[in-house]
């Protein structure tokens, strides 16, 4: 199933090699429409990162490529392109593990992304450092502070911030929850909806916590294996036995279960019959 709207970006049924010899992903197929936040969920190893990787053209990095199947971004081919060519389209990626320029502060980081736009595009930017002050204030705050003395949740505004400088016609975000309190998980995916709601900026999003993607995404895509196992809208999503079950750690019962332990669990994984 599409995620519904025009589409901005669309994934047909890709496969993905890491040195000539090992298959990451195995036919994933998605699709992102203009102004929706799409979640792509799984648990560790399934492939939702090298997803990512094969719509930025980071996949080269690690000697892996596109071997099948199309990536089309606003109706070009893009699959196995270098990150600097989608990037100057407009495909950015925020990575996991929030990469600052750690002996810069805050503002200069920013500029780094503002001055390469310039540099390439030509001509002034379209989020300037007043917009992203007004959205991200703390940052405004902590402007002349390095960055690598601040806390992990100003360190995830700060390279999403960095990001939208970059002036993206469709944002990848990888992790923005990983290391994070559940307060500053609150807070950081309150920023991201307020982000597309106003700019109608489309973000695909990999999370592994389904529940706080869920609760901001429009579409939703689960991943096991190297293949997408189960998509939808994020509300039915949500309703999913399964996804509660498996993904949401929740039972009939109300408590919590690890799908490690149910003896049954391919069996009762339906979107795979």
């Amino acid at each position: 199933m599409a995620a519904e709207g025009c589409e901005m970006l669309s994934v047909q049924n890709i496969e993905v090699m890491y040195q000539g010899v090992i298959r990451v992903l195995r036919g994933v197929s998605l699709e992102v429409g203009e102004h929706q936040i799409v979640a792509l969920l799984g648990a560790n190893g399934a492939g939702k990162t090298t997803t990512l990787r094969a719509v930025s053209g980071l996949l080269h990095i690690e000697e892996g490529a596109v071997t099948a199947g199309t990536v089309v971004f606003d109706g070009h081919r893009i699959e196995n392109r270098h990150a600097e060519d989608l990037t100057n389209l407009g495909i950015v990626q925020v990575l996991e593990g929030r990469r600052t320029f750690t002996h810069l502060t805050v503002e200069e980081n920013l500029l780094v992304g503002e001055r390469r736009v310039r540099s390439h595009n030509g001509h002034s930017t379209k989020w300037t450092l007043d917009r992203i002050w007004s959205l991200f204030p703390r940052l405004r705050e902590i402007r002349h502070r390095t960055a690598g003395y601040l806390s992990g949740g100003e360190q995830q505004m700060l390279v999403i911030g960095r990001a939208l400088v970059a002036q993206p016609r469709i944002m990848l975000l990888d992790e923005p929850s990983l290391g994070l309190s559940p307060l500053l998980v609150k807070e950081v995916f309150q920023l991201v909806r307020r982000i597309n709601a106003e700019e109608g900026l489309p973000i695909l999003l990999v999370e592994q916590n389904a529940r706080a993607a869920l609760d901001i995404a429009d579409h939703g895509y689960v991943l096991e294996d190297g293949k997408v196992v189960l998509d939808g809208p994020a509300a039915s999503l949500r309703e999913n036995e399964d996804i509660k079950e498996f993904y949401l750690g929740l039972s009939e019962l109300g408590q919590a279960k690890s799908y490690r332990d149910v003896k049954h669990y391919k069996r009762r994984r339906r979107w795979l019959g």
